[in-house]
This record gives C-alpha cells, structure tokens and sequence, in this order.
C-alpha cells in the first residue's frame, strides 16, 4: 500500500508540475494527522488555471484508477481542495494561499502536539 501512496503522491506532482503550478509544497502528515498522509499545496496564476489544474488533475486521477477524489471550491475557484484519499491537495491563487497559510499550519511544529497530559 505505501507503494500506491508514493505513486498517487507521484502522480500528482507530476500532473501539477507539467500543467505549470506554481509554489508546488508537499508536506508529510504521518503522525500529524490521522486523514491524510500528504498534503500538497500549490498555486494556480488565476481563477482560470487554478480551474484547470483541477480539471486536469481529477482527469488524470481517473484515468489512473483513483477516480474515487472528492473536490470542493471548484465553482469559485479561489480554493480548490481535492480529497484523493491518502493524498489532499490545496490549490490556490496566490493571494488567497498567502491569507490561509496553511502551509506554515502543518510544517511547523507547535510546542503543545504531541504532548498528550
């Protein structure tokens, strides 16, 4: 299964490096939290690319099998959250990826996780 992981999270990267995604960020969830594995955060220039690398990412996510992916914000297109299980993926037009910072939320441990009482 981890194999299938590394792969969903490969196949991802490439699909968003190769339609030109920008800031592309993948940050490890194990141990973090217990829904996802990854997460990758990345940037789309406008309301239009971040549309299309959506698009072409939930196509390319069917086609390989994995058409299971849940979506929300596409309709507006300022935050797109794609659920592929255990790979999440955030895209965001820049101003609005700089408001939410959800990068700096998981990558940066806190002095309170992981000390339960």
């Amino acid at each position: 299964m981890r194999d299938e992981d590394g792969g969903l999270q490969e196949l991802i990267l490439a699909k968003l490096d190769e339609d030109k995604a920008e800031d592309i960020v993948s940050i490890d969830l194990r141990g973090k939290s217990p829904m996802a594995d990854t997460m990758i955060v990345a940037s789309g220039r406008s309301h239009r690319h971040v549309g299309a690398l959506a698009d072409h990412l939930l196509r390319a996510l069917k086609e390989a099998g994995m058409g299971r992916a849940r979506v929300e914000g596409l309709p507006h297109c300022d935050w797109v959250l794609i659920d592929a299980g255990d790979v999440i993926v955030h895209l965001f037009r820049p101003e609005v990826r700089a408001f939410y910072n959800i990068e700096k939320i998981w990558s940066v441990e806190s002095a309170h996780r992981g000390q339960a009482g």
